[in-house]
């Protein structure tokens, strides 16, 4: 390029990767400092480290003057620190194929287990390649491992997560999600796959079915043992919750057999009542994030009312249940709220708080709460039948309830972690709005 030219000085693009021991800090800003007086222009940038090693990667766009200075300096400086320095040329056609990739349809894939073996990945990344999927960064949401922890036989607290962040597009995103169900069918793990789209980072409504959702127990059960009639009632249950059984109806059998009942009976088993792992955690962490929070239970207000209390539940909508000179009628006020009630339930809810059903997330277990698993933007089935599942757009059976905010992208170390923190109990005040 001679002075007066009309033409602009020729470029050239190098990716740039640093590999070697975590360098001193400053790293990133002593190569930048050398590309700029040289007139470089980044187009990409990207770092990792695992343990003490570090890996950069840098595309760049240089002026290709006699000798290509710049790279002469920069391999200079990563021997200086004890780095190794790699330069690879892109052509102008390679590099501009590149970019247009970045039109590609974007899903996220998220692995939960208690602990992550390299079986597991094979199986997830295998699938991910089978449906002309590419992996573009891998990143891991749950904290560091101690060797205490990973050489204990119990589980229990233990917690794997990793994010994959994946571009193309597949050949059929139902089928590679069926693909994924099963292998949670097998495996101790759990494969969710989510569009990657505004609506996965801004939802700000979660609701909850209460017995074994939010609470370890059904709590109908838990009155027929009192009320000896434990098998009868349990046998109602669990075909309804297959889906064998129309729920309103199979919710008058049982409550008739309750008929009867001393309230003081309620109280004890309110007062007991078992919460899932992980709830208060969950729960805490989306409020900090401005999240409204609700019950939608077949079961019974009596027992949600405790738990909003105890878990700062904004929204509760249960059945009423009758009683009569402090006895149960075995009947219940007002409308039984089924798994179509459930749905119609969350559209009016996400319309008061003024939200799109996309930013709305619903949890469940159960047959009844299919329709409002299949209305929310992320429908999860917490601990559920196959057959939910299969209805759900996500399933979680290897962790507790905060499995969840790994399905929202945050980290161990962005969030609340100890159910006992103060911080915790600071933000589960009663918000109730009945």
């Amino acid at each position: 390029w001679s002075r007066g030219s009309t033409e602009m000085p020729r470029r050239e693009i190098f990716l740039l990767t640093v590999k070697g021991e975590r360098a001193r800090p400053g790293l990133t800003a002593a190569l930048t400092e050398t590309m700029g007086k040289h007139n470089v222009t980044v187009l990409d940038i990207g770092q990792a480290e695992i343990h003490d090693m570090l890996s950069l990667g840098m595309l760049i766009e240089a002026p290709a003057e006699p000798g290509l200075n710049v790279l002469k300096e920069i391999v200079f400086m990563a021997h200086h620190l004890g780095l190794t320095v790699n330069f690879t040329p892109i052509s102008a056609p390679d590099y501009e194929r590149w970019v247009a990739e970045q039109t590609k349809p974007r899903f996220t894939v998220t692995l939960l287990t208690r602990r992550l073996q390299a079986q597991y990945l094979a199986i997830v990344t295998k699938i991910i390649f089978d449906n002309n999927l590419n992996i573009d960064s891998i990143t891991r949401l749950s904290g560091r491992v101690s060797l205490r922890g990973l050489n204990s036989t119990n589980l229990k607290g233990q917690r794997s997560a990793l994010q994959f962040e994946v571009s193309g597009k597949p050949r059929n995103v139902d089928q590679m999600r069926e693909e994924l169900f099963k292998v949670s069918l097998n495996q101790p793990v759990d494969i969710a796959v989510q569009d990657d789209d505004l609506y996965r980072r801004n939802r700000r409504l979660i609701l909850f079915d209460m017995d074994s959702t939010l609470i370890q127990c059904e709590v109908i059960d838990e009155l027929a043992k009192k009320a000896n009639v434990g098998k009868q009632v349990a046998e109602i249950t669990e075909a309804a919750m297959r889906g064998e059984l129309d729920f309103k109806e199979s919710f008058k059998r049982r409550m008739r057999l309750l008929k009867g009942m001393d309230e003081n009976v309620l109280q004890d088993i309110a007062e007991g009542l078992p919460i899932t792992e992980g709830a208060p955690r969950l729960i805490a962490n989306l409020k900090r994030l401005g999240y409204k929070v609700g019950i939608l239970s077949g079961g019974f207000t009596y027992f949600a009312r405790t738990l909003q209390k105890k878990l700062g539940i904004d929204y509760v909508h249960a059945n009423e249940l009758d009683f009569k000179d402090g006895k149960l009628t075995g009947e219940v006020k007002g409308e039984i709220v089924d798994g179509n009630r459930k749905a119609e339930l969350l559209q009016e809810i996400a319309k008061k708080e003024g939200l799109s059903l996309k930013q709305v997330i619903a949890v469940g277990d159960g047959a009844n709460d299919i329709p409002m698993l299949k209305l929310a933007g992320l429908g999860v089935a917490f601990h559920a039948k196959p057959k939910v599942k299969e209805q759900a757009k996500v399933g979680i059976s290897t962790l507790g309830l905060d499995g969840i905010l790994y399905l929202l992208g945050v980290r161990d170390r962005e969030a609340l972690n100890e159910v006992g923190d103060e911080t915790i109990n600071e933000v589960l005040l009663p918000t109730a709005k009945l």
